[in-house]
């Protein structure tokens, strides 16, 4: 018998109330805190709400497998706000080595698939965010305009803590800052950014046979990535 020691419910409901700078998820009246005890202070009452229903869906046993915005939102309070520029940094360093510069040399038909999936988005960042990136065919790297590197760093630190903290997997998951940041602007979403980062992944797939652990390890980054997304949506919302 297993004596690892499990957190067991203890309260009876969860609640949201208004709270100095934002909203609170309390049980039975009592406001819930980061595992560092820190005040957990919600942006939205949307981003709240939600969090309150994961905590009144545990049953016996606390199970935070189950409480994906629950985790994010004590990583927003509890690290990412404490080391804002760095994360900052660290996500915007990806711009310089986006996977959508990188193409494939060989096949025709993998060449001929990145360059459908990736270039609207291309074409995107370049209109939209005014960060033209170059692209180019194999692993050598491409050296990219320092103004279109400077436009990217400043849309991820434009964001808050919240924001930051969804962008991170958005951003990490897939390996692309332009496939993170098309996912907040709304020009795409996660199951979309999700394809695009694996089409090398997919058409050796179809060509060799799929790969059982792959495949598992390629649904749980989707699973990772709609719940960064709906955190984001709902720390916007309203």
């Amino acid at each position: 018998m297993s004596s690892e020691w499990k957190a067991r419910r203890f309260w009876k409901s969860a609640s949201v109330r208004e709270a100095e700078g934002g909203w609170e998820v309390t049980l039975d009246g009592r406001p819930v805190r980061t595992p560092g005890k820190l005040s957990l202070i919600l942006p939205t009452a949307a981003l709240a709400e939600a969090i309150a229903a994961e905590w009144d869906a545990q049953e016996d046993v606390i199970d935070p497998n189950t409480m994906p915005l629950t985790r994010a939102a004590n990583s927003a309070v509890e690290r990412v706000a404490q080391q804002f520029e760095a994360v900052a940094s660290m996500l915007a360093e990806y711009g310089g080595t986006d996977l959508l510069s990188y193409r494939a040399e060989a096949p025709e038909d993998l060449i001929r698939a990145q360059a459908e999936g990736w270039d609207p988005l291309i074409d995107w960042a370049a209109t939209h965010l005014k960060a033209p990136l170059r692209i180019t065919h194999g692993i050598v790297p491409v050296p990219q305009e320092e103004s279109s590197l400077l436009k990217l760093k400043a849309e991820v630190v434009a964001l808050d803590a919240f924001g930051l903290t969804a962008l991170h997997d958005l951003v990490t998951l897939p390996g692309s800052l332009v496939l993170g940041l098309a996912v907040i602007h709304g020009r795409i979403d996660a199951d979309a950014s999700h394809a695009l980062s694996r089409i090398d992944e997919e058409y050796q797939a179809q060509s060799w046979g799929r790969d059982e652990e792959a495949d598992e390890a390629a649904a749980a980054r989707l699973v990772q990535m709609r719940n960064a997304q709906m955190f984001w949506k709902l720390s916007r919302s309203g």
